[in-house]
This record gives C-alpha cells, structure tokens and sequence, in this order.
C-alpha cells in the first residue's frame, strides 16, 4: 500500500464552511433512519403521489419488515435482491435487508430476462424483492437459480386511497395507468404479509461499519456483470461528503429532495436513499421521471437539493414554461452521469434562482468522487472538484505508477473512504483496477492549477447515454444473433439530448440479401433495454481491426462521425 501524499491544490477553491477532511465514520447505515427517526419523529419522510410517510413510521416499518425477512430465511451476509422501481417499500426493503445485517443487490426493474438472469447468475441471491410485473420473470428462471423466497410488492398500495380509487375506474387511461403499475401474481409472498410482522427485537445484532452493505452492478467494458462490493463504510462516507458538500442545506424538516433518479442507479441511491434519510429530508418519490408530476410537487415542496441528468434539467425547464410553473426555490441541483452544457446552466438557474452544478463518480466510488462549488467559483466545463477525504493523481496510463507533469492529461486514479473494496466474487477484474491502493477510473483528465479536474477522454468505451452506461461489447453480441449481421461494432456519437446515443455498425452476412434495419433493431430489442438498442444502425463492407483482429471502435467512431456530418 502507498504512503505517498500527493498535493491537495483543490482545498483552496473549496465553498466556504467545506472542511478539508472528514472523521471516519462509525456505525452503519442502519443509524441513518434511527437518527432521523429519533430527532424527527413526526417529519415526513418519504411522500408518494401526495400521501407521506413521518420518519417515526418508516423507522416501524423497517422494523418490521427486518422481522418478515428473517422469517423468511434472511440471515447476516446473505445476498437479498432488490428489483423495484422508486417507491416507499423500496426504502423500507433497502433497510430492513441492511437491518439483518444481510447484503442489498438493486437491480433495472425495466431489464430483459436475459439481462436480469445474468446478475442472478453473478451474486446466486436466493431471496428477492420484487414489482409484480417483474416477479414472472424471476419466477421464470431456470431451476439452479431458482429463489427460496420470492416477495412481490404492489407499488399502487403506497399511494392515497382515492389514487388507488381512480386506477380502478372503468375508463381505458386508468386501465392503461394500472397496467403500468401492476402486474397480477401467484405463488409469492406478499409485500403486506413481509411488513405485518411484529418487530424485530432491538437486540438482535446490527451489521458492522466494515461489513458488505451493497453490491452495485456496473456495465463494465466487457458486458459482463460486475458487482461493486459497497460497503457501510463506504456508502456512510459518501452521504457524510454530500452532507459536507452543501453546508448551507440544514438538515430536518424543511429539507426537500426529489428522487426523479432510479434508485438502483448508484447515482440514484446515494443521493437519495442514504443522503436524504441522513438529512432527515422529505424525500418525493417518483418511480419515474415525469415533468409534470415534479412541477406538481414543485408549487407545495420546491427542492432543496435535486440529483438530475441534463436531459431531466432540460425537460423540466421546458415543461414549467409551458405550464407556467415556477421552479424559484429549487436550491440546488447537481448533475451527473454525462456533461451538463453550460447553456442549459444559465436558464435553469435563471428559472430557479439556485445553482445547478456537475459532479462525477463511478459506482465503484460509492458513487460521488468529485462536484462543483455550490458558489460562484465553479468552473463550467469541469466535473468539479474532490470531495473532502477524496485524494486524487493524474498518471501515465500505460505507466499508472507515474505521475504526468501538472496540468498535463493523464488516468485519473484515486482514494478515499468511499472507493470500494473490489468486484463481489471476482478477485483477477479487482486487481487489474488497483495500482498501489489507488482505484483506476479508466477516465483520461487534467486538472487546472486550483484542482478543477476536466475529463478529456475516456479508456474505457462505456458509451453514457442518459446517464446510463452501456457496454458495447453486449450490444454488438445481440446484434451478431440477428441472421442478417455478421459483424458488428458500436460506439457512443454525441447527443444533443442525452450526451452520447448508441450507433451501431454493421457488417452484413453473405447472402444476406437487403438489410431490414428496423428489423435489427427490433430483434436487439428483445435481448436489451430499450436504452441501449442502436438508435442508427448503418451498413459497412468491414470493419478496421487490429494485427489481433480487435475491432478499432476509435476509427469506427471516427469514420461514423465524418459520415454523420458530412464530411
């Protein structure tokens, strides 16, 4: 492990009242809540579609939900998956699961079979919590992944009675709303019998600030699944860093943030699962993004600190000028996940007379590594700066051990309390992302003189589009399946819209007489989510490859862009 220090020059251009550094932490996530709950009971915590829950409440439920699992089977280190949109028993599940001192997985409730059977495969939980309209396909599984115990729940029950009333009406949109929302099930355990339990005792033992609290899955750039292996200490650091971040946010009642963000999505979790309940915060749930749902919220509760992507910014600003809604009281927003144009910074600010900053993280950071001042300071075109406790270097790549010249581009490679572990099961991938107990980011940067660090090109070829990663490597396998394609590279081309959109090149099969594009992408539509299917799909004779036959994505890319422009 290294002892080399290397120099801090961001602390300087820290926001007045961000200390320099951070206590470790103690305890474990399950602290949060009992907090909260202990300093305010009656506050809302969670609200959904109007009707809210107090911390008091949900500190209960937990509770008792912790009770319902252990019945079930649920003991200290086992695995639990979680596939749920944003909702209120997603909180209550994420805890309960914790409270036993048993391992959280989160999942895309809006994956494939195929995509969700893989994870299954990488982490063998045998117990999940599931929507109803994901619990067939679990249900569906071949029998060595098979679940011991398979807990649907009913989102539609967390909301007011008379929004349950109005699902039912008669009329073709309610059926069409519930069927969005509800799928009928057989053969599980239901949510409401999990959470009917008495609760468990105070003296059963609570997890360890070291132990394993969350494995995240991250695309990677092969496709395969790899689970970040999070722990309570990481996780706790990261919120305790957001907390830092933002010294004028006070925390208790009063405190407003929006969960717009997916909650399987480590972005998602951190900022509001974690951060929110250590803020004691009233957090909105919405189990998607919706414009004029939010701007609804807006008018009563305007948010205190809003986690985004640029394309909900984008939306939600066009959405409260048509309306007529005002976003004034929105305190701060920060963006992730993809680059946030500064000519969508200065209207959204305009429009809420807050700030609305860019971050950067990976999952495997837990995820916040670094953000802009919440001041005047911040530097557009940059993803900000470290958070306190976060040490960062710039290397030679080929040479991670060496340091490049100040302001010179190289691998970002870092440290801190929220820098995980390693990959759940996979001891050869951990390796090769560590260099001296230093993470590397596979992400090429430069940082200026008062620690703005800029990223200036990626190693990896993760393509982001709407702040989602996708892997090409699985998009090219599910476009080689298709009886027309006999080879096939894809590559992320820039977006207005959603910073980078997936573009696929295709080499056809002999014989394969004239291509149906729309076909394809049909066809990768059955294997993928929809936001990784190509969004174009253009005809090639060959794809440039290396002396190994690798295909050179870089030139693909490079050719597609020409080609786009008209060049």
């Amino acid at each position: 492990m290294s002892t080399y220090e290397p120099p801090r020059p961001w602390i300087a251009s820290y926001a007045e009242g961000v200390p320099d550094d951070l206590d470790p932490v103690t305890g474990s996530l399950v602290d949060i809540v009992e907090a909260s709950a202990r300093d305010y009971p009656d506050a809302p915590a969670l609200q959904f579609f109007g009707r809210t829950t107090s911390y008091r409440e949900l500190h209960e439920a937990i509770d008792r939900a912790a009770a319902g699992l252990l019945a079930q089977g649920v003991r200290a280190g086992d695995p639990v998956a979680i596939v749920l949109p944003n909702c209120p028993q997603h909180i209550v599940a994420f805890y309960a699961i914790l409270r036993l001192g048993a391992v959280v997985v989160e999942h895309n409730p809006l994956y494939t079979p195929r995509e969700l059977r893989k994870q299954f495969e990488d982490h063998g939980a045998k117990h999940a919590i599931v929507w109803t309209k994901v619990a067939g396909l679990v249900q569906d599984f071949p029998e060595d992944l098979a679940v011991d115990s398979l807990i649907s729940v009913d989102i539609t029950k967390a909301m007011p009675f008379t929004t349950r009333l109005a699902l039912r009406l008669p009329i073709a949109k309610a059926r069409e709303a519930r069927e969005a929302l509800y799928a009928k099930v057989t053969r599980t355990v239901s949510w409401e019998s999990v959470v009917g339990s008495a609760p468990l005792p105070a003296t059963h033992p609570k997890p360890a600030t070291d132990d394993l609290a969350l494995i995240q899955y991250t695309s990677g750039t092969t496709g395969t699944p790899k689970g970040a292996s999070l722990t309570h200490r990481n996780l706790l650091s990261n919120a305790a860093q957001a907390r830092a971040w933002v010294p004028s946010i006070v925390r208790g009642d009063g405190c407003v943030v929006y969960a717009v963000l997916p909650m399987f999505h480590a972005y998602g979790l951190t900022l509001c699962l974690t951060f929110a309940m250590s803020m004691g915060a009233r957090l909105v749930l919405f189990p998607r993004f919706d414009p004029d749902m939010v701007l609804e919220v807006t008018k009563k509760h305007p948010a205190t600190f809003l986690p985004l992507v640029p394309p909900i910014a984008d939306r939600l600003l066009k959405a409260a000028r048509e309306k007529g809604v005002s976003l004034e009281g929105t305190q701060v927003a920060i963006s992730g996940a993809m680059a946030l144009p500064h000519d969508l910074v200065v209207p959204f600010e305009a429009a809420s007379g807050g700030y609305l900053v860019e971050g950067y993280g990976l999952s495997e950071c837990s995820p916040v590594l670094m953000a802009n001042p919440v001041a005047e300071n911040r530097v557009p075109g940059t993803v900000g700066l470290p958070l306190p406790g976060t040490e960062v270097r710039v290397v030679d790549p080929d040479e991670p051990t060496r340091d490049v010249p100040a302001g010179q581009p190289g691998e970002l490679i870092v440290r801190g309390p929220q820098v995980f572990g390693g990959y759940y099961g996979k001891p050869e991938e951990t390796e090769k992302v560590f260099v001296d107990g230093w993470f590397r980011t596979g992400d090429i940067v430069t940082v200026d003189a008062g620690g703005f660090v800029r990223i200036v090109d990626r190693i990896k070829e993760l393509i982001i589009t709407g702040g989602f990663n996708v892997a090409p490597t699985e998009v090219e396998i599910a476009l080689r399946q298709h009886p027309q394609v006999d080879d096939a590279a894809v590559v992320g081309l820039p977006s207005a819209q959603s910073g980078e959109e997936v573009v696929a090149a295709v080499v056809l099969a002999a014989g394969a007489g004239q291509p149906d594009i729309e076909a394809i992408r049909e066809f990768a539509r059955g294997i993928l989510t929809p936001y990784k299917v190509p969004r174009r799909i253009f005809v090639v004779d060959e794809l440039p490859k290396s002396l190994i036959g690798k295909v050179l994505r870089r030139q693909v890319r490079d050719s597609l862009l020409q080609l786009t422009s008209g060049g």
